[in-house]
């Protein structure tokens, strides 16, 4: 992809951006980490620091949209450049609601259910590893398209992981005879919260696979 001055300078924020979305669901898992080991101080330092991160990302995102208005790249790209860092951004979005979750509402998670939890918290948020390959070899122009769908294969591959663990742990916590219904049905939106950001993941995912195409063009 042979870049121009603009196109560099929008480069050059779209990886900042991914940065800050890397670093806010990575400091997601830890928050999550810390509520469970009922360490509820640093649970709160840890949301906070992703609410700071995520939202300097957007002011981020509106620096990329004015660049895009301003010219940069192709018209044919234009709109999928920054539909696809707005997918991205709802990536970290999902993963600073997720800690919010935890925080404001404050779900009790039984004992035997920790692991599990932290399991999927881990393999959802954890998801923006392959993204951000996926992103960085597209934006990049370093890798081939096959590396890139590779990395967005990847990143449907892990989703369905995702989709394999909270079926289980759904049945689990229905399955529960310790359990009252409001209990699991709060357990349950937890859940849901956790696994958001997956889902997130893969309409960036698929985000970048349009705009892949299109650059073929």
């Amino acid at each position: 992809m042979l870049l121009f001055k603009k196109e560099k300078e929008v480069v050059k924020l779209i990886l900042k951006h991914l940065d800050m979305i890397e670093e806010c669901l990575k400091n997601g898992i830890k928050t999550i980490e810390y509520y469970l080991e009922n360490n509820i101080s640093e649970a709160k330092v840890s949301a906070r620091k992703s609410r700071r991160i995520e939202s300097e990302a957007d002011i981020i995102r509106y620096g990329i949209r004015d660049k895009l208005y301003s010219g940069a790249y192709l018209p044919l790209l234009r709109e999928d450049i920054y539909k696809l860092i707005e997918s991205v951004d709802k990536v970290g979005n999902a993963g600073e609601a997720c800690s919010d979750f935890f925080l404001n509402q404050r779900p009790l998670i039984p004992d035997e259910m920790k692991s599990h939890f932290l399991a999927i918290a881990q393999e959802s948020l954890g998801i923006i590893d392959p993204l951000k390959l996926a992103v960085l070899c597209y934006f990049k122009g370093e890798c081939k398209i096959e590396v890139v769908r590779e990395h967005t294969k990847e990143v449907g591959m892990q989703e369905s992981r995702v989709d394999k663990l909270e079926w289980d742990l759904t049945k689990e916590i229905f399955i529960s005879t310790s359990l009252d219904f409001a209990h699991k049905h709060h357990l349950k939106n937890c859940l849901d919260a956790i696994v958001e950001v997956s889902d997130r993941a893969e309409d960036a995912s698929d985000q970048l696979e349009l705009a892949t195409l299109k650059s073929m063009v």
